[in-house]
């Protein structure tokens, strides 16, 4: 597999496309319930390939990607040939916690109210070893697709 097996939750929440993918692959519904109770080994293919074409396609899509934590915002914009950083941090102490503030416009009125330190910092780097891949990887170790909204922010205050 390229990226990882969908959830059960997941492929729930895909049932329409599953449906569209079998029935693309040439397998009605009869017939994938006679795979799944006789031929676990093409069951087993069929929800991998599905997952990773799942997975890819909505990778393939994504434009902004973000991290919240107490004290540390990442934000990115997922361009077709690199990626831009920008990012914030808190320095020192201070009551601010971004991870529980429900907008944008929360975190604005926050900042601007505290007296702590913020530190602005950006980057931009191409994509290694392709876009998808590292997409993925970042989701998996915490990103989140976001409307770019935060990202829109933090680049007007840099």
């Amino acid at each position: 597999m390229k990226y990882r097996r969908l959830s059960i939750e997941e492929l729930k929440d895909l049932d329409t496309a599953f449906i569209r993918f079998l029935a693309a692959n040439g397998i009605p519904g009869d017939e994938w319930t006679k795979i799944k109770e006789t031929d676990p080994k093409r069951t087993d293919e069929l929800l991998n390939v599905f997952s990773d074409t799942a997975i890819h396609e909505t990778l393939t899509k994504i434009e902004y990607l973000q991290i919240i934590q107490a004290k540390e915002i990442k934000t990115f914009h997922c361009l077709p040939d690199q990626i831009k950083l920008i990012g914030l941090i808190v320095d020192g102490e201070s009551d601010i916690d971004f991870s529980k503030m429900e907008s944008p416009q929360m975190m604005a009125q926050q900042i601007a109210a505290s007296s702590a330190q913020i530190k602005l910092f950006s980057a931009v780097k191409a994509y290694q070893p392709e876009r998808e891949i590292e997409l993925f990887k970042m989701m998996e170790g915490g990103c989140r697709i976001t409307n770019g909204e935060i990202y829109s922010l933090l680049k007007q205050l840099g």
